[in-house]
């Protein structure tokens, strides 16, 4: 593989695509494995890579689906650089993938969640405050994991109900918080540690780990009675969507509060809200209970 051209790459996504470390370093280690399997990538025919199949069978559907994609975007970039005028991607492995549905946590679930938190922090310990803060966040406002402990004490809003928050991509938008959550800022500013500047600092100057956010979480959900199983911070960043979803809020105002660069990644909420939807189908469509038909779900077996 001429390093030349998947440094190219590389800086293209970075640059024209404001692609994360994690990202360009996913794409390399793909496009490394690859060429230790077929040889130079920048070389390779619809026959090389039609080996890949076999290389890659013992890989889940998600996973060769990904490795085929950076193998695709790559030679797309080859192309349009004038390195190729061939695209032997069309021989990559095509798996059937079907994204799972987001785990989904109960209003009664989340309720005992911020019961236990909201009790601990009674104590006026900075620890339980954290928690409450940390919790109130990621239900809230839906940040990711990464997004939250990352905050840089600047994102805090001094008046607008907002925090800045930078994203995938070094992507910055603008998500809102609730009156809950600047009622438990407001308690942790008065007791977090100074002279950081990080909203959650930790020892050494760096800030809370994501590591460390997962077990207080888990923790948290033991002491609430919950499976800590079913707890994390995407879990609570998906109720935070469903939970809008069931509300009435626009996909599109959820997908900007979310961070989403495709409507299609917010679209996964979608399937929670059947049920409602279909209740509304019954009470409003003219075919639906005034009708004198029968409603929706019966009339169609239940389906």
């Amino acid at each position: 593989m001429a390093q030349d051209s998947v440094e190219d790459f590389l800086a293209m996504l970075a640059a024209e695509r404001g692609a994360a470390a994690n990202t360009l370093a996913a794409y390399r280690r793909d496009l490394e494995q690859a060429r230790a399997s077929i040889g130079p990538l920048d070389e390779a025919g619809k026959d090389d890579l039609t080996k890949l199949a076999s290389v890659w069978s013992d890989l889940a559907p998600a996973s060769i689906a990904r490795k085929a994609s950076a193998l695709r975007q790559f030679y797309g970039f080859l192309i349009e650089e004038g390195v190729r005028a061939d695209d032997p991607s069309t021989a990559l492995p095509k798996p059937a993938t079907r994204r799972p549905l987001p785990k989904i946590l109960s209003h009664a679930q989340i309720e005992a969640l911020f019961a236990r938190a909201e009790l601990e922090a009674e104590a006026d310990a900075p620890p339980t405050i954290r928690l409450l803060l940390l919790l109130e966040l990621l239900y809230g406002s839906g940040l990711r994991a990464t997004e939250l402990v990352a905050l840089p004490l600047a994102a805090v809003p001094r008046d607008a109900p907002f925090l800045t928050v930078t994203g995938k991509g070094g992507q910055a938008r603008m998500v809102p918080v609730s009156g809950r959550a600047k009622q438990a800022m407001a308690r942790w500013l008065d007791v977090r540690a100074t002279g950081t500047r990080h909203l959650f600092p930790s020892r050494g100057g760096k800030h809370l780990s994501r590591v460390r956010l997962f077990q207080l979480l888990k923790e948290l959900a033991v002491r609430a009675d919950i499976s800590p199983d079913a707890i994390s911070p995407h879990v609570l960043r998906h109720a935070f969507a469903t939970h809008l979803l069931e509300g009435g809020a626009d996909l599109r105002v959820l997908q900007t509060m979310l961070g989403h660069a495709d409507i299609a990644t917010t679209q996964i909420y979608t399937h929670v809200d059947a049920a409602r939807l279909v209740k509304l189908v019954n009470m409003r469509h003219p075919l639906g209970q005034g009708s004198g038909r029968a409603p929706l779900a019966r009339a169609r077996g239940g389906e």
